[in-house]
């Protein structure tokens, strides 16, 4: 359904995916759905600037010094003519310099390649690290006509008003927003705590949008969350891999199992990722040994991950949940999962966000470029890359499991497990060869 697209992980409060992001990475400080995702949802490997040159690689050799300035003259010369003669001025120079660097990446047709400014950048990093922000609590996709809610978060002021997944913000205070971007249209829902934002509604089976007044407060993104279900299974949802994610999933484990529940669900729906090591660390909890993703180079180079063992859910019988807003870190997790036979997947096919972004930030305080370095696959040589992870039992949300406010996929993924109980799936084969991998962009 619409209402599960590709978010990633768009918070609708200082979370600004994407584009998305994907999805999660190394990030060497420590990777939404894609085009939506704009937190660090992507897999990133972060470097500091001082690791990293200030001028072009090559410059040190004095012919490709004197290549560089004969391609940069028309940069330079279009450069001069907006100071001396565009109408405004004087012109923004670091406005200027900031498109250049928007568009050079953008250039290379990647949707996970791009530039954050100081703003998104340190917004993105917010989220990852857990911090609060002041808006209205509630994942959502900016990629479509209209602000659209994916789901409220837990306890928030979006959840106390009612609103719901796919509910389309049509209108702010009264203004229409046709037309306007979705980032844009974001922005304006957030706002100091105890103020309250009027958003018009248009929903699904409800004729004529209506405006929904929520009061905003200070929102704590949460990590994990889990409960014990009516027939003592085990609840746990991931909303997203950031620093604090490993604690909060073990502490969530240890309350849960202290209770002997006779299976366990991981719902990673909806999650746009977070961080590579993170990422493995939740693996572990679930997968005693062996590869549990391999990372592959453009020139070739392979990597492998390893469970880090001593995980407090390797035996009980588990099933992972997941959708077209299961992206990046979650499909590191899922994937994993599913190749190596340790539990089942229930509900549709994941986004399938496999590169790897390295995450720069640049010098000077001008924010960070996102860059693709690498493609991973799951341990069995499988590329998710814009394919995604099938799930073994395939279960869409109906017109009316929305309106009755029904969750078919948990549903579905509580008579799975009750039904297996015993024999774990049949691990995935390996592909022979394993699959070749595109050189990233």
């Amino acid at each position: 359904m619409k209402k599960f697209l590709v978010i990633i992980g768009i918070i609708m409060a200082a979370l600004i995916l994407t584009a998305g992001v994907f999805s999660a990475g190394f990030v060497a400080g420590q990777t939404m759905p894609p085009q939506a995702w704009l937190p660090l949802a992507s897999f990133g490997h972060y470097l500091q600037s001082s690791e990293l040159p200030e001028t072009p690689s090559g410059l040190s050799n004095t012919g490709a010094s004197q290549d560089l300035k004969e391609l940069f003259k028309p940069f330079w010369q279009t450069w001069d003519i907006v100071k001396q003669y565009y109408v405004v001025q004087p012109v923004n120079q670091e406005l200027m310099m900031r498109g250049a660097i928007r568009g050079m990446l953008e250039s290379l047709g990647d949707q996970h390649t791009s530039y954050l400014d100081p703003e998104m950048f340190q917004v993105a990093n917010e989220h990852l690290e857990g911090q609060e922000y002041e808006g209205i609590g509630a994942w959502v996709d900016i990629t479509g006509e209209y602000l659209t809610i994916i789901s409220p978060m837990p306890g928030s002021p979006s959840e106390k008003a009612g609103l719901k997944p796919n509910d389309k913000i049509t209108a702010i205070d009264g203004v229409d927003m046709t037309g306007i971007d979705g980032e844009a249209v974001r922005q304006k829902v957030l706002g100091p705590k105890d103020s309250i934002v009027v958003l018009t509604i248009q929903r699904t089976g409800v004729e004529e949008p209506f405006d929904v007044n929520v009061t905003r407060g200070a929102i704590v993104v949460p990590m994990v969350a889990g409960r014990i279900l009516e027939n003592n299974i085990a609840y746990v949802q991931l909303f997203t891999f950031g620093d604090d994610t490993t604690q909060e999933l073990k502490n969530t484990l240890t309350e849960l199992l202290d209770q002997h529940p006779t299976g366990l669900i991981l719902d990673m729906r909806n999650n746009g990722g977070g961080y590579l090591q993170t990422a493995i660390e939740v693996v572990s909890q679930f997968v005693d040994e062996g590869v549990v993703m391999q990372e592959v180079y453009a020139d070739g180079r392979a990597e492998n991950y390893e469970s880090k063992g001593g995980g407090l859910a390797t035996k009980i019988p588990m099933v992972v949940l997941v959708n077209q807003g299961t992206a990046s870190a979650s499909e590191i997790v899922a994937g994993a999962i599913q190749d190596l036979g340790r539990g089942y997947l229930v509900g549709v096919t994941s986004y399938g966000k496999g590169s790897v972004q390295s995450y720069t930030e640049l010098v000077n305080n001008e924010g960070a470029v996102r860059v693709t370095i690498a493609r991973w696959l799951t341990p069995k040589g499988r590329q998710i890359n814009e394919v995604g992870l099938a799930p073994d039992f395939s279960i869409e949300f109906s017109e009316q499991d929305i309106q009755d406010n029904v969750d078919s996929q948990l549903n579905k993924a509580v008579e799975v497990l009750t039904r297996k109980l015993a024999p774990p799936p049949t691990p995935l084969p390996s592909p022979t060869p394993l699959l070749t991998v595109t050189p990233a962009p």
